[in-house]
């Protein structure tokens, strides 16, 4: 037997029971079925009583007792067996819907056995169908942990139930001497007193004790992130190799202008920390690629203009690229005010960019004096062409295919230093995992005096109370946000619309002018819109989701997100995060239905609790999953068996931390004491990571 070997060579499974596991659970392989692991254990020692039982009870759990009264039920076409089963405090119910002439011949009536099983509770009578039946004598010896595996309905009707995934485990088990190989070195095993591999599996299936099982838990989980993290930093170490750069030694003129004479305000402790790890990066003569991570409203920005101007003072061009029209335009009218003094040139180029206006700017950027250029996919353009580009910034990466990436590289010769901005939170142990062969730089902290945003929970019987609230504060000079999530009704989805909103909010705010924008509209409609809410002529904006990123109004105070039970946490995040960027206190006002799920009231508290989008993140990848908090193209990457992206963060640390010691000392890890991990890496997972240099 090898860990390829099919299942249905196991001992107990045999070809039909093999082709219904890998249809319910996807196992095919031995080695697919040692990954199977445990969800939980029970204690076998821990006995109930029958008179224990009441209607909450819904685990697993065990009795000790007698089978009595066995008889067979027809109703209709169905027939099911059903038996009494007693203890000394009462008695319930033993049902199987399914079941062979065997199972009734071979039942231990009378006798004293121990039963296991899920109970049901029906009218305030209890029962246990299909149960786990184990006469006394055969209990002798048992190990005290059993494992719990993950099955289905249609598995235990055909009989895969516990017991038997418990003897096939055991049957492979019995193998893990020929299956295993040990794949950490001996430094290693003693820095962090790991068991071996071999113990490792053997007790995270049949753990002798709670202590033996915490080691084998550790050992596998550190495994896995181990190698993981390895891959990664092998790729990040081909990229440095790979990616020659323009260094950029000089801090000059531009920059020091700038930040001496023209810097609005002072930068946080964070945005100089994130600004120097930068500057650091581009002083080497290879290309930068760092992600920035920050919250809404925490400066990115500013950070990327003061890299451009690095960039300038050390002779090259700059562009940012931004998903959307609607954030280009609010990119660049930000630089080029806080620029507007400096005589430094700045251009937009979007898809409605005006033929006339993109000839000036193929011709400036081409010549060398358009020093910065921000825009959406329309500078990917062939014939947008560079004299010398040498930084690249993009914002919302996730929003860009990896071909529209690299035709930014290829716009010069020597590639351009990246910036990656994203105001999205990552969790710091999903960046820490995914963007490994990234720099990863976070923001941090919030500028001086933001007041945090205040976020309440309301329902349709308080509208008339939030209205009246956005008179008020429209009263005192400021501007509203009504966010809906659809543009038109849904037939299926009973929830407010942009449309029937819009009449709404015009009914009862009357006497205020109301302007509307949403993903349907044409370009130059959408910028008439945000320029007649940004100039303060309206005092109200009705909206989908499109104002979700780059929409900045400071005036604007109150955001009031209809049927917010429908948004996703991030999405609410970044939607709240239009307000409060101002000097005056924002609020934003969840209005939801009476009836909301489990999942969104976790979202809505989340939202009311806190402003710190690092953890509403993690609240949201409990929810979602990693696969969707890092966006579409990368939903699926997260194939973990035993680590937990939230839980386990300490030994992800820990293993990152110790992958950079050890290629650092060894980049090839050619040493005689890493030719374990070397060989072990390149037998399973080289071929997953086809820029690996390593042979």
């Amino acid at each position: 037997m090898t860990l390829e070997t099919s299942i249905e060579y196991v001992k107990g499974i045999g070809p039909e029971r093999a082709k219904l596991i890998k249809s319910v659970l996807g196992l095919s392989t031995v080695e697919d079925m040692l990954n199977f692991y445990p969800i939980r254990y029970l204690d076998k020692s821990k006995l109930y009583k029958v008179s224990q039982l009441h209607e909450e009870t819904s685990q697993e759990i065990q009795f000790k007792g007698r089978i009595t009264q066995v008889q067979e039920i027809q109703t209709g076409k169905t027939k099911r067996l059903t038996a009494k089963f007693n203890d000394d405090t009462g008695s319930m119910d033993l049902v199987w819907f399914q079941y062979s002439k065997w199972l009734k011949e071979q039942l231990p009536i009378n006798r004293e056995v121990y039963i296991f099983g899920k109970i049901n509770v029906f009218n305030r009578q209890f029962s246990m169908p299909h149960p786990e039946i184990e006469v006394e004598e055969k209990k002798e010896g048992e190990v005290r942990l059993k494992p719990i595996y993950p099955s289905s309905e249609k598995l235990t009707k055909r009989g895969l139930n516990q017991r038997f995934f418990q003897n096939a485990l055991r049957n492979i088990c019995r193998e893990i001497p020929n299956l295993i190989e040990e794949n950490f070195p001996e430094y290693l095993m003693k820095t962090f007193k790991f068991m071996s591999r071999q113990h490792a599996f053997l007790n995270v299936h049949f753990p002798k004790d709670l202590e033996h099982f915490d080691q084998a838990d550790f050992r596998l989980k550190f495994e896995e992130s181990f190698f993981f993290q390895l891959g990664y930093g092998l790729k990040k170490l081909h990229h440095k190799t790979q990616s020659h750069g323009n260094p950029f030694p000089i801090i000059g003129d531009y920059f020091n202008d700038f930040y001496e004479n023209y810097l609005p305000f002072e930068l946080t402790g964070a945005q100089k920390r994130v600004l120097k790890e930068v500057r650091m990066d581009m002083k080497k003569p290879i290309q930068m690629n760092r992600l920035l991570q920050g919250d809404v409203g925490s400066g990115k920005t500013m950070v990327a203009l003061l890299t451009m101007l690095i960039a300038m003072d050390n002779g090259f061009q700059s562009c940012m690229m931004a998903p959307t029209e609607i954030l280009a335009q609010q990119h660049y009218n930000g630089i080029k005010d806080l620029l507007e003094k400096t005589g430094i040139n700045v251009r937009l180029l979007t898809g409605s960019t005006k033929a006339k206006e993109r000839r000036i700017i193929h011709e400036e950027l081409e010549n060398g004096t358009l020093s910065i250029l921000v825009g959406t996919h329309a500078v990917l353009e062939d014939k947008v062409k560079f004299k010398n580009l040498g930084l690249a910034i993009i914002d919302e990466q996730h929003r860009f295919g990896v071909a529209q990436r690299a035709k930014l590289w290829a716009k010069n010769k020597i590639p351009p230093h990246i910036l990656v901005m994203t105001a999205t939170p990552i969790p710091r142990t999903l960046a820490m995992s995914f963007y490994s062969d990234l720099d990863v730089s976070v923001i941090d902290e919030m500028p001086v005096g933001r007041k945090p945003i205040i976020t309440a929970h309301r329902r349709e019987k308080d509208r008339l109370y939030v209205y009246n609230f956005c008179k008020d504060e429209i009263k005192k000079g400021r501007q509203v946000y009504f966010v809906y999530p659809l543009i038109e009704e849904s037939e299926t989805l009973d929830y407010k619309n942009l449309m029937e909103g819009l009449e709404h909010v015009m009914d009862f705010f009357s006497d205020y002018n109301v302007t509307m924008l949403h993903g349907k509209m044409k370009p130059d409609e959408k910028d008439a819109a945000m320029a007649y809410f940004a100039s303060g002529k309206a005092e109200i904006m009705v909206a989908t989701t499109v104002i979700e990123v780059g929409v900045n109004v400071p005036n604007a105070s109150v955001m009031v997100i209809e049927s917010s039970e429908r948004f996703g946490l991030s999405q609410l995040h970044q939607l709240r995060g239009r307000v409060g960027r101002g000097a005056e206190q924002s609020y934003c006002i969840l209005m939801t239905s009476d009836k909301l799920s489990k999942e969104s009231r976790t979202r809505i508290k989340t939202m009311t609790e806190t402003n710190d989008g690092f953890k509403i993140s993690e609240v949201d990848m409990q929810l979602r999953g990693p696969g969707d908090i890092l966006g579409t193209q990368q939903s699926g990457v997260v194939d973990f068996k035993r680590l937990d992206l939230i839980n386990d963060s300490a030994i992800i640390k820990t293993t990152k931390n110790t992958v950079d010691r050890i290629l650092e000392a060894d980049p090839m890890l050619a040493r005689q004491d890493n030719l374990m991990i070397k060989n072990y890496y390149i037998k399973y997972y080289k071929g997953k990571n086809k820029w690996s240099k390593i042979s």
